[in-house]
């Protein structure tokens, strides 16, 4: 089959970007709400994007006019779904609720309709046993913005078709986006696999090191190159995501993170990051404020656990063949805008040094550092 009509339930910001790009790519989109006001306010934000696109002469307004009559936002579910070839479930992290979602559209879609979900860390195969079809339903997982990031995942589970999988993989590499392919339906992916359990290990390393945030942060963005340090990173990702990704890559595999109380704290006190004005960091105001992190404070601090962490994780996915190494780099440059290859930061910092400061900590801490031979065999 080939994919020209694709149906988005849910219009929050992952999912009326993900209407945009489609729009833009051709793609006629049903854009589905359970309230009209939801859809007005989606609506509203793809009008203006694609006349920033259009003032920035990256379109044209008639472009801007074409792609905006793309996306029919529509409240009936039945009519969003009837006539369409791909949905993209984009609702809240929620598995009851999207065992509801799933649960109505197993009635109401034709049998040949693609199901994907927009998860970042609810596993694929779980929720294909919600609907009629697992071997037609796959994980494609935008990064927010949709509109901005280039990556995409996208994680077959056991029973997805490996035509499903060519036809996801083109259909992302039709809207200009890179697809990296998780190989296993694994917790966390590849991306956040990596990242959010160093949000924890940054936290232990404040403990642990007797450091501050911002030395932490200007260590991991001056020594390892990161574009914005972890804490930083954390804020702007917001700790409700953070939070939820790691209640359920831990509820699914203990050895995935070391689980810091903080950040369940930190949810349930709201202090979400910059999108409540508070986090790691205090927030004034609707643009985003960056840290002071500079060169001198990064000498202050030697980010050997956060990098060891990250790549601990890394040579899992490697040693596991959840994805190639070529899709690893992609995906941490892409995802997480890491200007250097994870095991060539290894390297450059001694990978002796790194598996020793990761023996040293599984000896105080547990096996959670033990390092895996992927690590241990760089030279």
């Amino acid at each position: 089959m080939t994919i020209k009509n694709v149906t988005i339930l849910g219009s929050g910001i992952m999912g009326h970007g993900i209407a945009q790009v489609s729009a833009m790519a051709g793609y006629k989109v049903f854009l589905r709400d359970i309230e009209q006001k939801f859809l007005d306010k989606a609506m509203e934000k793809i009008k203006w994007s694609l006349q920033k696109l259009a003032e920035k002469n990256k379109i044209t307004s008639d472009k801007a006019e074409t792609f905006y009559s793309n996306i029919i936002p529509m409240v009936d579910l039945q009519a969003a779904t009837n006539n369409t070839d791909l949905i993209i479930e984009a609702v809240p992290e929620d598995f009851k609720l999207k065992e509801k979602v799933y649960g109505e559209l197993n009635n109401l879609v034709k049998k040949e309709t693609i199901f994907a979900s927009n998860t970042s860390t609810l596993p694929i195969t779980e929720l294909s046993q919600l609907t009629n079809r697992p071997e037609n339903f796959i994980g494609v997982h935008f990064f927010n913005p949709p509109q901005l990031m280039k990556l995409v995942e996208v994680i077959p589970g056991k029973e997805t078709n490996e035509i499903i999988v060519k036809e996801l993989t083109n259909y992302v590499k039709s809207l200009n986006k890179s697809p990296v392919i998780c190989n296993k339906d694994v917790p966390g992916f590849i991306v956040n696999r990596i990242f959010i359990p160093l949000v924890h290990e940054a936290l232990y390393a404040l403990e642990r090191d007797k450091v501050s945030k911002d030395m932490v942060d200007s260590a991991v963005k001056f020594k390892l190159d990161f574009p914005m340090g972890i804490f930083e990173l954390a804020d702007y990702t917001g700790l409700d995501v953070i939070y939820k990704a790691s209640y359920e890559m831990n509820l699914r595999d203990k050895k995935v993170l070391l689980m810091h109380p903080k950040v369940k704290e930190m949810y349930d006190g709201m202090e979400l990051g910059q999108k409540s004005g508070r986090g790691f960091y205090e927030y004034k105001g609707e643009n985003y404020e960056r840290i002071k992190l500079t060169p001198e404070k990064a000498t202050q601090y030697e980010p050997s656990s956060i990098l060891g962490v990250a790549a601990n994780n890394a040579a899992w996915l490697i040693e596991n063949n959840v994805c190639t190494l070529e899709d690893l780099n992609n995906a941490l440059k892409l995802g997480m805008g890491l200007k250097t290859e994870i095991f060539e930061l290894v390297k450059k910092q001694s990978p002796i040094k790194i598996v020793n400061r990761l023996k040293d900590l599984e000896g105080r801490y547990g096996d959670f550092y033990h390092p895996h031979k992927y690590l241990e065999d760089l030279k």
